[in-house]
């Protein structure tokens, strides 16, 4: 697809002359003679670069320059003048302009520096097409009445600047509400930067937070700019703030309240604009209680509480979210052909069971597990976990030869002969299904190698 070029000047000599020089270096050329021609061609037609006068009839190129900016994806726009100052050069680059190109026109010049703003056109572009794709990960997928009350909740707080602190256990997705807060807010273009507080030496968190300077501390050996200043004007997300040392604790209460800090090792304060967003997976009020955490750091980050809750109490949201990861995850895509989501889903909870549900990280990870062993064989053992064979598939450490019913391959287009392992599971306690879960993906794999491998790869199965 040609790249697309609008050229806007009152003088036909000049438009005529371009358009034929753009033309033969393989650009799609269009040309209007006045602003307003400019700004009623914009909204219906896509072009990668505009060549726009400062010197026109009725709007000038410095008021045109601001309405194209307006625009939600505008055009680079490239400056061109033979009356032009330093202070109108000065002022459209301000005004977002790439670049500013006086008459008369050197080709040489005109076509590097078109080169140049289409790449920055073409930057800008994929930067959008990203960030859209960012955002659409962050989604709170579920229609149970706690995912609809996190969603709304995500509607009030986050256009505001309070400082927001996520409850929540291990794994249920206190990262993605902290994204999904960020995207959602005015800091939205600038940086989102994480800390892992509990994956941090003590001895290092200062740094890692506040930055330093060479020579600060052995092993220092250049300046390293801290988490708060790359997060400046954006948000900083503490994870686990709650295995956070005391001593730093105290340091972050003095940023919060005053907005700046100090670099290891230097005497020159730094001022910052950040939110923060912190996240715990313990009971701040009982470690307060154990001398653990400081009272007067809890309430300034318990602006907004969040609570996220576990997959348990909203188990019916487990559909939806296989649903959403086979047709949004690439590693997924084709896992299981010809057969829906909702249908894997109903498979992988006969020999699952519900138990999976206590850990959203856990389920994804299970169950990212048995699409791949779909995938595996082709997508055709599904339509055989309702088998209710006597003599089930041994465990995954068993010599495959002891079951009589894996002893004897079937072929691989058979649909009912799979040996599923989900009536054994079933029969065990509690506490072993849920052992069993995490680990039923994997046997079914080995399963499905024992059946319908032995034939063609009796390592691989042996080995299994």
């Amino acid at each position: 697809m040609k790249q697309s070029i609008l050229i806007v000047d009152d003088e036909p000599g000049i438009r005529e002359s371009l358009t034929d020089v753009l033309q033969d270096e393989g650009y799609r050329v269009e040309s209007v003679g006045s602003g307003e021609a400019c700004l009623e061609t914009l909204p219906t037609n896509k072009f990668d670069v505009v060549l726009l006068d400062i010197w026109l009839p009725g709007l000038d190129g410095i008021q045109v320059l601001e309405k194209i900016q307006a625009l939600e994806a505008p055009p680079t726009v490239i400056m061109i003048s033979g009356h032009g100052t330093i202070e109108t050069a000065v002022r459209s680059t301000k005004l977002g302009a790439f670049d500013f190109i006086e008459k008369p026109l050197s080709i040489d010049k005109t076509l590097l520096t078109l080169r140049h703003a289409l790449e920055q056109s073409r930057l800008s572009a994929q930067n959008r097409d990203l960030r859209t794709e960012l955002q659409g990960q962050d989604r709170i997928i579920g229609d149970s009445v706690p995912m609809k009350a996190l969603r709304q909740q995500l509607e009030l707080a986050a256009p505001t600047n309070g400082r927001v602190l996520i409850y929540g256990e291990s794994g249920v997705g206190k990262e993605l509400v902290a994204h999904a807060l960020h995207n959602h807010s005015q800091r939205t273009e600038q940086p989102f930067v994480e800390v892992n507080c509990a994956a941090i030496p003590e001895e290092l968190i200062e740094s890692e937070l506040f930055g330093h300077i060479k020579g600060s501390f052995t092993g220092a050996l250049e300046d390293k700019t801290g988490k708060f200043e790359q997060a400046d004007g954006g948000s900083l997300f503490l994870d686990e703030v709650g295995d956070m040392s005391l001593r730093t604790q105290s340091k972050v209460l003095r940023v919060i309240e005053e907005q700046r800090f100090s670099p290891v090792g230097s005497g020159n304060n730094l001022t910052v604009d950040v939110r923060i967003i912190a996240a715990t997976n313990k009971h701040l009020e009982d470690e307060i209680q154990k001398g653990n955490f400081r009272e007067d750091l809890f309430y300034r980050l318990n602006v907004i509480p969040f609570f996220v809750p576990p997959l348990r109490e909203h188990a019916e949201d487990i559909p939806t979210l296989a649903t959403f990861s086979l047709r949004n995850s690439p590693a997924l895509m084709g896992a299981a052909p010809n057969i829906s989501p909702r249908r894997q889903w109903k498979s992988w909870s006969r020999i699952a069971g519900r138990e999976t549900s206590a850990n959203l990280r856990i389920w994804s990870s299970a169950w990212s597990l048995w699409c791949r062993a779909n995938e595996s064989s082709g997508g055709t053992f599904l339509q055989g976990c309702t088998r209710t064979d006597p003599a089930p598939c041994p465990p995954p450490n068993s010599p495959p030869r002891d079951s009589p019913a894996c002893k004897k391959p079937a072929p691989p287009t058979s649909a009912t002969t799979f040996c599923a392992p989900w009536k054994s599971i079933r029969a065990t306690s509690a506490a072993r299904r849920k052992s069993w879960a995490l680990n039923a993906a994997t046997c079914t794999v080995k399963c499905a190698r024992w059946e319908y491998l032995s034939e063609t790869n009796p390592a691989v199965v042996n080995s299994a």
